[in-house]
């Protein structure tokens, strides 16, 4: 009887260890931007980069400190949307990135371009589809730019799936007079994660623990939107994510200028 009851209780004890590893279910959730302009801020970074890491710490208090605003504080704050691109640009030398996706170096060249400039570096910081090239000194000035009405409102719901999927809705309106005469506007949805850490194994930060935020682990788009708006479903498939926190971002983006109209944040994605 008694090798039984030890048998029984390490079955227990290990069925425990083994649920608390377990990674939490992915949840619902809702966003609705409003008509205040938020502030999209990206940036584009790599574990391989020495001056990365202040840049995602900076990143990282950003964020913090627009999901401690109280909706009253709204109208005089500057609402913060963050995204962290890991580009794949320095894995050709041996600095390989976990997160980083070839997506990212493409539309940071992109945004570049678009700001008419032509070097890609990191950390580069982007508000609103302008470029910051000297964060430390000109953030927070781009963050406070466009203050007041927004030219469009988006309002996004994210739905669990099985497969730890999402089933994404975004509706988008435009104002009258911001719908484009010709191309038609873009909008992205990203699938963010955040409470990350690894252990970097090479490059200038090689033997460093880095922790990580707001880092875009699914991408969907440009999905064009004609006229004054519409409404897209997607289902996003998010295997081994909800590690840590998930959200869902979504934002509408001038093609033809860069510029971001609106910009919204569901936070995070918590377990009912």
């Amino acid at each position: 009887m008694k090798s039984q009851y030890k048998r029984s209780a390490t079955l227990l004890a290990t069925l425990a260890l083994a649920s608390a590893h377990v990674a939490p279910a992915l949840a619902a959730c809702a966003a609705d931007s409003g008509n205040t302009r938020a502030a999209l801020v990206e940036l584009y970074t790599s574990e391989g980069c020495s001056s990365c890491p202040p840049a995602d710490k900076a990143l990282m208090q950003l964020g913090g400190k627009s999901a401690a605003s109280s909706p009253s504080s709204a109208a005089s704050s500057t609402r913060i949307v963050p995204l962290a691109l890991h580009v794949d640009y320095w894995d050709s030398i041996g600095w390989k990135d976990p997160f980083a996706q070839p997506a990212f170096s493409q539309r940071q060249d992109w945004e570049v371009h678009a700001n008419r400039h032509r070097t890609s570096f990191t950390p580069h910081f982007f508000v609103n589809g302008r470029e910051v090239q000297d964060w430390r000194g000109d953030l927070d000035e781009n963050l406070h730019a466009d203050k007041g009405s927004a030219p469009a409102r988006l309002q996004v719901r994210a739905e669990p799936q099985s497969g730890n999927a999402l089933h994404v809705t975004v509706d988008a309106s435009v104002a009258a007079g911001r719908e484009p005469a010709r191309a038609p506007l873009q909008l992205f949805i990203a699938v963010t994660e955040s409470k990350l850490s690894s252990q970097v194994k090479a490059g200038e930060n090689s033997g460093a623990k880095l922790d990580h935020d707001f880092v875009v682990r699914n991408w969907i788009g440009p999905i064009d939107v004609q006229g004054t708006g519409g409404s897209v479903d997607r289902v996003v498939n998010v295997p081994q994510l909800a590690r840590g926190q998930v959200s869902v971002v979504a934002f509408l983006q001038d093609p033809k200028t860069a510029e971001v109209l609106q910009a919204v944040d569901t936070g995070v994605c918590k377990p009912s």
